[in-house]
């Protein structure tokens, strides 16, 4: 009797790629925990293991390009947990944004002692396979992003630009604590333009890695959000996420597009990804600066947050986010932007934060005393499928927002489409399986959702990560199998 060629038969599916309009029944093989075959009617006796796909979706494994692992809890715990999230959610690549200073390990210093230690404690926690966005916030960390993309595969740095004089939270005068940079330094626009040409000297450096060496931004402008946060704890008129948003207004992502725009252009820096556009007029402000600077790659980037939560939201506090969480106006906007493809990609912007830090008792209620963020990992897909069916939205535009796009930008080469020779990344999807969503079923340690009671009309049943089943049926499988991903992937 031969050996069977194949380690797994995904049998019976339709395929998704994100490429053209087309989704078609077929079967996937899988062997070296690649795709090696996708075609109809292979022969099971092929593969030592079969798959019935009960005619459901396949869909490239979710490239969830922003998330943020270890940043409310220590990165060994968030690691694990938020892994299984991602992997009850079809997402089957991690990007987590990764920084020195308060939160995430709580120290300075240089990358070089840094960042290895990261990866240390990564190493064989994840259940899906992950990488790491750097942010500079120390002056010398310009001078080691060679050594972080030749060393260490990082491929994709970022730029908070708020941070300078506001905090993560809120209003702070404290920002050189909370950033733990020295008396000598400032994390403001001088810094944000001294990174990007540090960026482009670095790509300049590695001609063929520089098509995916990328910077991302997050763009609000601090002096407008502190200003408008007295103005708003003023006025009692407004509470909650309306306040919120108010207080962080869309002019002030809008402004910051602009600068970040134009400081991509003064330092001929072309890979530029605007993250979790939230509003219309940031959303117009990015299109704006993609037709003044034709020269600049820009991507934009939305989260399933800004796309599916409102102000009006039952979550109250529990769904504070920066940038804010806008009206509905700001959310059919959104919309409409990705349908009509001005939207590169759809994220989680993932942040375990569990509800005793998300809010403590004694500030229930308090918009302004709450943490900033919410995990969301594991309802991005069923949530963008659900959502998007109903708003006409194609299977393989939802495929190439969720997986090829992001992979392609962030290096990762053998991840988002279903080919021979991909990784054997691959999520099932049942695209008419009506569920509601409660936090008690999640493996995230979070213990609330805004999305609390959201009913979806589309359900991940089965994840695959090259080639190996890490979850079924509400359940996630076997010991964590996440490899690191040096960027960009050959």
């Amino acid at each position: 009797m031969s050996t069977p060629e194949f380690d797994l038969l995904i049998k019976n599916v339709r395929v998704v790629r994100p490429h053209g309009n087309v989704v078609f029944d077929a079967d996937i093989a899988v062997a070296g925990e690649r795709i090696a075959k996708i075609a109809p009617g292979i022969d099971a006796t092929r593969a030592k293991t079969v798959y019935d796909g009960k005619g459901r979706l396949a869909f490239p494994g979710v490239v969830d390009a922003h998330m943020h692992s270890g940043i409310y809890s220590p990165l060994a715990e968030d690691a694990v947990t938020e892994s299984k999230a991602a992997a009850m959610g079809g997402v089957t690549s991690s990007l987590n944004y990764f920084r020195t200073g308060q939160y995430y390990l709580n120290k300075g210093g240089a990358y070089k002692k840094f960042f290895p230690e990261v990866l240390k404690i990564s190493k064989g926690r994840f259940h899906v396979d992950y990488g790491y966005h750097l942010a500079p916030i120390a002056r010398e960390h310009i001078d080691e992003i060679p050594m972080l993309i030749d060393k260490h595969g990082v491929a994709s740095f970022k730029i908070f630009m708020f941070y300078g004089s506001h905090g993560l939270h809120g209003r702070s005068d404290s920002q050189r604590d909370f950033l733990m940079i020295g008396e000598d330094e400032r994390y403001d626009l001088a810094h944000f333009e001294f990174i990007m040409r540090g960026l482009q000297a670095a790509r300049e450096r590695f001609p063929d890695k520089a098509r995916q060496i990328s910077l991302s931004l997050h763009c609000e402008t601090p002096e407008i959000m502190t200003a408008y946060t007295r103005l708003v704890e003023k006025d009692k008129s407004l509470k909650g996420l309306a306040a919120y948003s108010a207080s962080r207004p869309p002019h002030s992502e809008g402004l910051a597009v602009f600068i970040a725009s134009y400081l991509a252009h003064e330092t001929a820096l072309p890979n530029i990804n605007l993250l979790h556009l939230s509003s219309k007029k940031a959303v117009q402000a990015a299109l704006m600066m993609a037709e003044v600077f034709p020269h600049i790659d820009f991507r934009r980037e939305v989260t399933i947050g800004h796309l599916i939560l409102d102000i009006t939201s039952k979550a109250g506090e529990l769904a504070k986010v920066n940038p804010p969480i806008r009206p509905r106006d700001d959310v059919e906007y959104l919309w409409e932007a990705l349908l009509a493809g001005e939207l590169d990609w759809v994220v989680s912007d993932h942040a375990c934060c569990r509800q005793e830090m998300k809010v403590p008792k004694h500030y229930f209620g308090n918009i302004w005393m709450a943490k900033s963020g919410f995990g969301g990992t594991e309802y991005l897909l069923p949530a963008l499928v659900s959502e998007g069916t109903k708003r006409g939205m194609g299977y393989n535009h939802m495929a190439r927002v969720t997986s090829w796009n992001p992979a392609q930008r962030y290096g990762l080469n053998r991840k988002g489409d279903l080919a021979e020779g991909f990784d054997a990344d691959i999520a099932i999807v049942d695209p008419a399986k009506t569920w509601t969503i409660r936090a008690s079923e999640s493996p995230s340690t979070q213990g609330y959702t805004p999305f609390e009671g959201l009913e979806l009309s589309a359900r991940v049943d089965a994840t695959f990560l090259r080639g190996h089943k890490i979850y079924e049926n509400g359940e996630v499988l076997g010991k964590p199998r996440g490899q690191y991903l040096h960027r960009p992937t050959a």
